[in-house]
């Protein structure tokens, strides 16, 4: 007896998604997206807000170095760059008081340095997000007082 062979080496079917199957997909990854999305950028913009309250504790600390030196805090003229740098006539300096020079705000602003202050001998603070004065959430001003 002869067995047959030829329907032994049939070539197995090539089957491709249908676009229906791939809609499905897009619109389950969409809504993934929209559910996920928010709340990825709401911890953003508070690690943003963090960090500014960070640099103005390191930048207010620098202020306190400078403060014990010289006798007083750096006037509105001399600004966050006495930090850095000794300003004329003052006696004292032991800076730089920071490695590199003033950092802007994590939004690119720079940080308003007041002297007298308000709301102590002198006030730093960050206009947040929107970089003007008031606000809620991201665009809230962050303060050392």
């Amino acid at each position: 007896m002869k067995l047959d062979n030829t329907n032994a080496r049939s070539t197995p079917q090539v089957r491709g998604f249908t676009l229906l199957e791939l809609l499905v997909v897009m619109v389950i990854i969409g809504l993934l997206a929209a559910f996920v999305a928010p709340r990825y950028f709401a911890q953003v913009g508070k690690s943003q807000t963090k960090a500014a309250k960070a640099q103005i504790t390191a930048l207010e600390q620098a202020l306190d170095q400078f403060r014990l030196d010289v006798g007083r805090y750096p006037s509105n003229e001399e600004g966050l760059q006495a930090l850095n740098a000794a300003p004329a006539n003052v006696s004292g300096w032991g800076g730089p008081y920071l490695k590199k020079a003033a950092p802007s705000d994590p939004w690119g602003h720079p940080f308003i340095y007041v002297q007298p202050g308000t709301h102590g001998e002198m006030d730093l603070s960050s206009y947040g997000k929107d970089g003007r004065e008031g606000g809620t959430g991201d665009n809230a001003d962050i303060t050392n007082w």
